[in-house]
């Protein structure tokens, strides 16, 4: 060490701290001046000396998210969460920072609990929020979950690329982000998520044109005809049923092809036809309680009142949080004559049903807190 660098550390030693309000005071005034840099050089440094300034850990970890230190960024959230759990938006960008390191467990976790906590007014991070939570239900194999955020998108965003894909995958089941799309996929894909994001944002006609499209080119693509048919229920059930029944014959193994085609006969009324397909679900998915509602609502309306009260029992067995489960089960028993059961089904299923319409909330209306504040 020279003398000189040997005095300058005697200097630096004994220099009296900056005091926190200094630190914070630069701290802000290098981020109003976007010198981004700085600003984190001093939020460090503020929130090493308070680890509980809430503000200087939201401005920490946000800097680092916009200058791509996703690491660093993570680990900020992380530290801001522990001081202020309850916000939304937190939550969000972490889940984003998570999911662009390809940490997907971690991050759908997060991102669950952002959208369950709200955004506030910050749509710019709801929107991210929203895109990233259906990549990865549709990359989980929730496909039916990964149907709400994609419908909110498609009906308040352009078409684009990224939006596309996912809602192809989504279309398709395939449990991917867009990202591990084979050059193979792709035209099937991006085929399909035009044919989707046509039906989510209710351009129904142009929907109808894209499936066409779809189905010229790849007819013998599992899931094609059976998305196809979901697009048809509301506008022309004939050709819902007979999409359906043509994607069985894609794949004989289909369960979702076989239940909806069973739900809307019974929703016509054919409860004797919708027997085959119920018990075939059954057959294929034992452990699934909508296989079970299917045969059991089928059974009861065909005269088998106890086999299919047996049925509507084990679907609440494997559904006992959904409404619907007890609510066709106390129709079971009531039509059997079993007073109390029915009574006792049916105060389950108001209960339920209270608790879901207390937690249902419009995905455009948030309400918690959109920062650190």
């Amino acid at each position: 060490m020279t003398p000189a660098s040997a005095l300058l550390g005697v200097i630096l030693v004994l220099a009296p701290p900056i005091p926190f309000d200094e630190v914070a005071r630069k701290a802000a005034e290098a981020r109003d001046k976007d010198q981004l840099d700085e600003a984190i050089r001093w939020y460090r440094e503020g929130t090493r000396l308070r680890p509980s300034w809430d503000e200087g850990l939201w401005y920490l970890a946000t800097l680092l998210y916009e200058e791509d230190r996703l690491a660093e960024a993570r680990d900020a959230f992380r530290r801001f969460l522990v001081v202020k759990p309850e916000t939304g938006p937190a939550w969000a960008l972490l889940g984003m920072c998570e999911f662009r390191l390809k940490g997907y467990e971690a991050a759908l976790t997060s991102l669950q609990k952002g959208t369950e906590l709200g955004y506030g007014t910050n749509t710019a991070v709801q929107r991210a929020a929203w895109f990233h939570l259906a990549m990865l239900l549709v990359r989980a194999g929730q496909f039916e979950l990964a149907v709400r955020p994609l419908t909110f998108l498609a009906r308040s965003e352009p078409e684009s690329e990224a939006l596309v894909e996912a809602a192809g995958l989504m279309l398709l089941r395939v449990p991917k982000v867009p990202a591990d799309i084979t050059t193979d996929e792709r035209d099937l894909v991006t085929r399909a998520g035009r044919a989707a994001y046509a039906h989510l944002s209710r351009n129904g006609e142009e929907a109808q044109r894209r499936f066409k499209d779809l189905l010229e080119r790849y007819p013998r693509a599992p899931n094609v005809h059976y998305a196809h048919a979901i697009s048809l229920l509301t506008s022309d059930s004939d050709a819902a049923l007979a999409e359906f029944r043509k994607e069985i014959e894609v794949q004989p193994e289909s369960v979702f092809a076989r239940l909806d085609l069973a739900f809307e006969l019974m929703r016509r009324g054919d409860f004797a036809d919708a027997l085959v397909p119920a018990k075939e679900a059954v057959r294929l998915a034992p452990q699934l309680f909508a296989s079970h509602n299917a045969l059991g609502r089928a059974l009861v309306e065909t005269g088998s009142l106890e086999p299919g009260i047996v049925e509507l029992e084990t679907a609440v067995t494997l559904a006992p949080d959904s409404p619907e489960m007890h609510f066709a089960l106390a129709r079971a028993y009531a039509k059997a004559g079993r007073k109390d059961d029915a009574a006792r089904a049916r105060a389950t299923f108001a209960e339920l049903d209270r608790k879901r319409r207390e937690k249902r909330e419009d995905p455009l209306v948030e309400t918690k807190s959109a920062g650190p504040g």
